[in-house]
Formats: C-alpha cells, sequence, structure tokens
C-alpha cells in the first residue's frame, strides 16, 4: 500500500492557485533565468505557464517574476524576493506534512496488513509520499 500526499493552495473562493506545477515552474525561472526555458524544460505550453504566474500572483497580490525584455544580452526573468520566500517556505511545510504523514502512516495502518510471504516477491507495506 502507498500513500501519496498532494499539497495545493486554493483561493477563499476554492479556486487552485499554486501547487507542484507551478512550484517546478518558478523553480525553473530560478534555476534557467527564463520562464520559456523553464517551460520547455517541464514540456509546458508557455501560455499555459504564463497564465499560471499570473493567476498566483492575482490571488498572492505580489508579483512572482521579473521580465526583461530582449536586447543585446537578451531577455529574461528572475524571481521576485516575495517568490523566493514563496519557494523557500513550500518546500519547508512540504517536507514538514511528508514527516507528518510519515509519523500519522505509521500510526494508523502500521501492523494493518499481514507481511507478504516469503517467495511471492512482494516488497510488504510501503509508505510514500509526494514531495
Amino acid at each position: 500500500m502507498k500513500i501519496r500526499l498532494g499539497l495545493s493552495f486554493y483561493t477563499d473562493d476554492g479556486e487552485r492557485f499554486f501547487g507542484e506545477g507551478p512550484y517546478r515552474l518558478l523553480r525553473g525561472v530560478q534555476e534557467l533565468g527564463s520562464l520559456r526555458s523553464s517551460t520547455q524544460r517541464m514540456g509546458m505550453a508557455y501560455t499555459k505557464a504564463f497564465y499560471m504566474v499570473k493567476h498566483a500572483e492575482a490571488a498572492l497580490g505580489f508579483p512572482l517574476i521579473q521580465r526583461t525584455i530582449g536586447g543585446k544580452g537578451g531577455g529574461g526573468s528572475v524571481l521576485t524576493p516575495q517568490a523566493e520566500e514563496l519557494i523557500t517556505r513550500y518546500e519547508s511545510y512540504r517536507e514538514a506534512c511528508g514527516r507528518m504523514a510519515e509519523q500519522l502512516y505509521q500510526e494508523h495502518f502500521s501492523g494493518f496488513l499481514p507481511p507478504p510471504s516469503a517467495g511471492d516477491g512482494e516488497e510488504g507495506l510501503r509508505q510514500d509520499h509526494a514531495d
């Protein structure tokens, strides 16, 4: 048995605006210096990524990306200080949720299923959570 933990943030109206996808997109911008490069690495359409960023910015009330238009050195993008902090907090929160999920899993499901019999190739009861 496995569990998979998902983490998403919603507006008060119930609209999802941030989760693993936007997080990975922003991490890509941070690493690659470009929204377009981040979308290409993820296999995502640029228009979808642009919408995701704008939707999250509207929900959060602050910009996530500072863009520079092309020119001699070319354009690019960097994360705003607020976006950097959002990523740091999201990672910490996600890790804490994973630890708590592991603890609760052990508390509620430890010993629930019998171990597999010898030679059946099963690894036994396993817990897995998404980070």
